[in-house]
């Protein structure tokens, strides 16, 4: 429906996840609200094992719409960007990989969305943004995963000055993982996506699981948890059939659906 401002198609095993507020897919509550509707939704689906998330029209979103920020009071200000914060957590600790597909600009609050996916592949015509500070704001929320990602001095680059990053630079500095022509966006993805189905599912998750843990703690409870995480995967048979694929020399059969 038109009114619906995140659109979601399951492919099989794939929820392919459309901001529809074009042509800049302007964040507003209604389009926050939607976000993280969708992805609480699909984080309760065990047999979700991978979303992309793309925007439609031109942008993939062009950050908050600046409407909404013009009248807030700071009690105002708090409710929108804990709600924001919500929405964009919602993606980031999805228990399912997720990949941007970068159609064009993420600004502002787009670009910290893009962050919370786990792969990011842009179109040759996208460009990343923290304008925040130019309308008054500072940049929050997954902005904070710059400075490990790119280095304090990029980060501070584009936070404190507020520029935008075309993609052939951001694909220098490893804020995506493969830029490609506009045209050949949906191959990419496709692309990504079959390599990730390829391996375990249960596995995956478990992956996943560990790479926000590796973000929030000590290195030695990051060990620890990696090493109970091994253990646990042996609870099923995915470690036993990839073994077993890999000394017969064929390909493993991994059930579709993710435990």
């Amino acid at each position: 429906m038109a009114d619906v401002p995140v659109r979601v198609e399951r492919r099989g095993g794939v929820a392919w996840c459309t901001l529809d507020r074009p042509p800049l897919n302007l964040f507003d509550p209604a389009l926050i609200t939607a976000l993280r509707g969708a992805f609480d939704d699909l984080a309760r689906d065990p047999g979700v094992r991978a979303a992309v998330l793309t925007g439609a029209g031109r942008a993939f979103t062009a950050g908050m719409d600046v409407h909404v920020l013009r009248d807030l009071d700071a009690g105002a200000a708090r409710r929108l960007i804990v709600s924001l914060c919500g929405a964009i957590e919602s993606v980031h600790r999805a228990p399912f990989p997720v990949i941007a597909a970068v159609n064009g600009p993420a600004l502002g609050a787009g670009f910290e969305l893009a962050l919370a996916c786990d792969l990011r592949v842009a179109a040759a015509g996208a460009s990343f943004g923290l304008p925040e500070v130019r309308v008054g704001v500072p940049s929050v929320i997954q902005a904070a995963l710059l400075p490990p990602l790119i280095g304090p001095g990029r980060a501070a680059e584009m936070l404190l000055l507020g520029a935008p990053v075309d993609a052939s630079r951001a694909l220098a500095w490893g804020l995506v993982n493969r830029v490609v022509e506009p045209a050949a966006l949906a191959t990419a993805v496709n692309e990504t996506l079959a390599a990730l189905l390829a391996c375990a599912p249960g596995a995956v998750r478990a992956q996943k699981a560990l790479m926000i843990r590796w973000r929030e703690t000590d290195l030695p409870s990051a060990v620890r948890a990696g090493i109970d995480a091994f253990a646990a995967c042996y609870a099923g048979d995915e470690p036993r059939e990839g073994a077993a694929a890999f000394l017969e020399k064929r390909n493993p059969r991994f059930e579709g659906r993710a435990r």
